[in-house]
């Protein structure tokens, strides 16, 4: 049975990470690797109660994934946000897309964790454009072999789009499979915005990076909206 690392970057998630570690330890032979970017909200002294492996990183969400992956002793390496809960039986569906032949990589499809109807699209949206495009998000669980990731290079260590440009690298060397069980992530970032608002600015930002703008100058704008 191949071992399974889960990767979990955090900054500032005590009130969503302990539901996010149970989720995960549901899996066999699986290695959580919690790596926190300077949290000052209790994350830390949280992680460290629950029998997982915290590291202590720069902040930068590809950043910590790449120094988590180096320090990962699993054959699959699982990317997980710290406010996205998994499936049961994760751990054999994602094990089964691995060892197909032509798949060079994964992710879940998406569940916003909300009972709106709106929101309801965004995820039949999100999940149509997965399987067609074969262009998951990192909110989605994006896994693939630690052999794999490392002949890629890993992340790219820019502000944002790092999941953006991963999928991209992939795709040249293998089909993306996306699984027919959905990981539930927190509805936190439409609450704050608003559904339209916070579509048209993934919109805008992902167009700005197909034209060339800068990640530095996206993620400053898409920050400065989300702290708004």
């Amino acid at each position: 049975m191949s071992s399974i690392s889960i990767i979990i970057p955090v900054l500032n998630e005590v009130s969503t990470i302990s539901q996010t570690i149970s989720t995960a330890q549901t899996g066999k032979n699986v290695e959580i690797i919690v790596v926190d970017g300077g949290s000052n909200d209790g994350t830390p002294e949280l992680v460290k109660s629950l029998d997982v492996k915290l590291i202590s990183s720069l902040s930068g969400r590809s950043i910590q994934m790449n120094l988590g992956a180096n320090l990962a002793t699993g054959n699959i390496l699982l990317f997980l946000h710290g406010d996205t809960f998994l499936p049961l039986n994760f751990d054999e569906l994602l094990r089964e897309i691995i060892a197909k032949p032509n798949i060079i990589a994964g992710a879940f499809e998406l569940g916003i964790r909300s009972r709106k109807r709106s929101l309801k699209i965004v995820e039949k949206m999100v999940n149509s454009r997965s399987h067609f495009c074969q262009m998951p998000y990192g909110d989605q669980g994006i896994f693939l072999s630690a052999k794999v990731f490392a002949e890629v290079g890993g992340f790219p260590e820019i502000p944002i789009m790092e999941d953006f440009e991963l999928i991209r690298n992939l795709k040249k060397k293998g089909r993306i499979e996306i699984v027919s069980k959905a990981v539930l992530t927190s509805d936190r970032r439409w609450q704050k915005l608003g559904i339209l608002k916070t579509t048209l600015i993934n919109q805008i930002v992902i167009i700005g990076y197909l034209l060339g703008v800068s990640p530095k100058r996206l993620a400053k704008l898409y920050r400065s909206h989300l702290c708004q």
